[in-house]
C-alpha cells in the first residue's frame, strides 16, 4: 500500500467502507457476531477491513497530512489509526461491540469525509 497513488488509496478506503457496510446489514446487534461461525466471519472480515481502512489513513497521514487536515482535524486521523494499531496488535482482545459501535455509528461520517478527499485530489 505505501507505494500506492492518493487516489488509489482513497478509492480503496471508500470501496473497503461500502464493503463494510454490505457485510454489516444483517448484523443488528453485537451478538449478533458471536452467535454462529457466519456472524464470527463477519466480525473477522469487518475487522480487517477496518484494519486495512487504518493502514491506508497512516499512510496517507504520512504523505498527505495537509490534504487530510482539509475535512477533519488530526485527532479524528489519529483514533483510527489507533483502532488499526489495535486491531493489528490486539487482536485477540477484539471486542464485537466495539466493531459494532464502529459499523453503527462511524463508518459513513468517514465515507462523507472520504468522499470529500477524492474531490479535492
Amino acid at each position: 500500500m505505501d507505494k500506492a497513488t492518493t487516489k488509489e488509496l482513497l478509492d480503496f478506503i471508500f470501496e473497503s467502507l461500502q464493503l463494510v457496510q454490505r457485510r454489516f446489514q444483517s448484523i443488528h446487534s453485537s451478538d449478533d457476531f458471536l452467535q454462529n461461525d457466519v456472524g464470527l466471519e463477519k466480525l473477522d472480515a469487518i475487522a480487517m477491513r477496518l484494519q486495512s481502512i487504518g493502514e491506508a489513513l497512516k499512510n496517507l497521514m504520512k504523505r498527505e497530512k495537509e490534504l487530510l487536515l482539509k475535512v477533519a482535524d488530526e485527532t479524528y486521523w489519529s483514533e483510527i489509526i489507533k483502532t488499526r494499531d489495535f486491531i493489528s496488535h490486539h487482536y485477540v482482545a477484539i471486542d464485537a461491540e466495539i466493531v459494532f459501535d464502529i459499523c453503527g455509528s462511524e463508518l459513513k461520517e468517514l465515507e462523507q469525509k472520504i468522499v470529500k478527499l477524492k474531490g479535492l485530489v
